[in-house]
Formats: C-alpha cells, structure tokens, sequence
C-alpha cells in the first residue's frame, strides 16, 4: 500500500489540472484501492487523486450508504441545472465551511474501474460532491469560489493557522 496522505493548501499540486487516464490498468485500480484509507481516515465523502499528490482524473466517494467506494475515471459534466447553496467543506482546507453556490442537479459521464462507461444524475449532495472532486481534477480549490472578502478571511484563518503548527 502507498500509504497517500491528503495534501493541504498551500500544496502547489492542488493547483495544477490533472492528466486525462489513458489505460484503466492495475496501477489505477491500486490507486484508487489506496485512496479509501485516507478518504475514510478523514471522514470525507470524496477524495480527488490530485489530493494524494497524483495529477491522474480520477476520484474515488463513498457515501457510506453500504455500497463502498465508487472511483470515477476521467469524469466530465455534460449538462446542469439549478443552484443549491450548502455549506462546504474541503479535505485539503481542513475545518474551515463556506456557503457555496453550486448547480442543484448535473448529469456526470466518465468510467469505472472495470473500464465501463458510466452515466449518473445526480442532485443536491451528490452533484456537489462530484462538481467538487472535478474542481480538484482541474487545479480548483473551493477557495476560488469565494467572493474577495471571504477568500481574504479565509486565507488569514490559513496562515493563522500555518503560523500555530509551526
């Protein structure tokens, strides 16, 4: 196991798009495999593989419902609708919340892990996770969404914080 830990802000990972998957072969499937600890190991939902430090599209969510852990491979949003407004959080931005406005209800294609093609609807919690785990795959923190007082507020609290774990 490869033993990943999620990469915090600050990071300069986090801001670089990931690489389109070419080949769903065993280092992807070992990939994602190794994602679950750390994803479950923070309590998240989602877990984007440029938070682990490797710039492949591919994020694994596991919405704890019985079924496991999902990886999308090279996903893509085709159409979306409405707006939801939820406060969100980011395991790369640990603790902090922010009120986000996002599309209500997406439709995502991309492919599993077997190399099938797979096609979701999704709304509310589960198209913000999705649209938030492809916000990493493109180099995107949550941060960037905020308008320029709460980015700034934001970014203090992070050096705040910065400044005390030193």
């Amino acid at each position: 196991m490869a033993g990943y830990t999620i990469r915090t802000y600050g990071d300069p990972v986090l801001n670089q798009p990931a690489a389109p998957i070419t080949d769903i072969d065993g280092s992807i499937k070992r990939l994602a495999d190794d994602m679950v600890a750390p994803l479950r190991g923070a309590e998240g939902l989602g877990l984007a593989a440029p938070q682990v430090g490797v710039l492949k599209r591919l994020f694994i969510y596991d919405l704890r419902d019985g079924e496991g852990p999902k990886t999308i491979v090279n996903p893509v949003i085709s159409e979306s609708r409405g707006e939801w407004e939820y406060d969100e959080g980011c395991l790369s931005v640990p603790g902090l919340y922010f009120p986000i406005v996002r599309p209500k209800e997406i439709h995502l294609t991309g492919w599993d892990l077997d190399g099938r093609e797979v096609s979701i609807e999704a709304d509310e919690l589960l198209a913000r996770l999705f649209q938030h785990e492809l916000d990493h795959l493109e180099g995107r923190l949550l941060l960037e969404l905020l308008d320029e007082e709460a980015r700034k507020q934001a970014l203090k609290e992070l050096r705040k914080r910065r400044l005390r774990d030193l």
